[in-house]
Protein backbone atom coordinates (compact mmCIF):
# COMPACT_ATOMS: atom_id res chain seq x y z
CA UNK A 1 0.00 0.00 0.00
CA UNK A 2 1.39 3.27 -0.85
CA UNK A 3 2.21 5.59 2.02
CA UNK A 4 1.60 9.07 2.69
CA UNK A 5 3.04 10.34 5.63
CA UNK A 6 1.53 14.02 7.48
CA UNK A 7 -1.40 15.06 5.84
CA UNK A 8 -4.26 16.95 7.44
CA UNK A 9 -7.79 16.21 6.64
CA UNK A 10 -8.85 19.44 5.37
CA UNK A 11 -5.24 19.36 3.12
CA UNK A 12 -6.54 16.00 1.77
CA UNK A 13 -10.01 17.05 1.02
CA UNK A 14 -9.13 20.61 -0.92
CA UNK A 15 -6.73 18.01 -2.79
CA UNK A 16 -9.81 15.69 -3.83
CA UNK A 17 -11.79 18.72 -4.59
CA UNK A 18 -9.04 19.95 -7.23
CA UNK A 19 -9.15 16.17 -8.56
CA UNK A 20 -13.22 16.80 -9.03
CA UNK A 21 -14.48 15.40 -6.09
CA UNK A 22 -17.62 17.26 -4.16
CA UNK A 23 -18.27 16.94 -0.28
CA UNK A 24 -21.42 14.87 0.23
CA UNK A 25 -21.92 14.83 3.57
CA UNK A 26 -19.83 15.55 7.05
CA UNK A 27 -19.32 14.23 10.34
CA UNK A 28 -16.94 12.06 12.08
CA UNK A 29 -16.01 11.42 8.69
CA UNK A 30 -16.35 13.39 5.55
CA UNK A 31 -17.60 11.61 2.81
CA UNK A 32 -17.03 12.74 -1.27
CA UNK A 33 -18.13 11.72 -4.43
CA UNK A 34 -17.30 12.36 -7.74
CA UNK A 35 -20.65 10.80 -9.77
CA UNK A 36 -18.72 7.34 -8.98
CA UNK A 37 -16.39 6.58 -6.56
CA UNK A 38 -17.55 7.13 -3.24
CA UNK A 39 -14.30 8.19 -0.69
CA UNK A 40 -14.28 8.58 3.20
CA UNK A 41 -11.76 10.93 4.93
CA UNK A 42 -10.98 10.86 8.54
CA UNK A 43 -11.37 14.13 10.71
CA UNK A 44 -7.66 13.25 12.26
CA UNK A 45 -4.38 15.20 11.96
CA UNK A 46 -2.47 14.19 10.44
CA UNK A 47 -4.67 11.24 8.51
CA UNK A 48 -2.87 7.87 9.41
CA UNK A 49 -0.15 7.29 6.38
CA UNK A 50 -1.47 4.11 5.63
CA UNK A 51 -5.43 5.23 5.29
CA UNK A 52 -4.47 8.32 2.79
CA UNK A 53 -2.57 6.15 0.55
CA UNK A 54 -6.01 3.88 0.43
CA UNK A 55 -8.07 7.18 0.24
CA UNK A 56 -5.44 8.11 -2.90
CA UNK A 57 -5.51 4.66 -4.81
CA UNK A 58 -9.24 4.64 -4.31
CA UNK A 59 -9.65 7.99 -6.07
CA UNK A 60 -7.63 6.69 -8.87
CA UNK A 61 -4.67 9.04 -8.31
CA UNK A 62 -1.21 7.98 -7.90
CA UNK A 63 0.79 9.24 -4.71
CA UNK A 64 2.83 12.07 -7.35
CA UNK A 65 -0.42 13.45 -8.68
CA UNK A 66 -1.84 13.90 -5.20
CA UNK A 67 1.05 15.34 -4.21
CA UNK A 68 0.54 17.95 -6.80
CA UNK A 69 -2.73 18.92 -5.73
CA UNK A 70 -1.61 19.27 -2.06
Amino acid sequence: MPKLAGVNHLDAVRALEKAGFRIARQGKHIVMTDGTRVLTVPRHNPVNAITMGSIVRDAGLTNDEFRELL
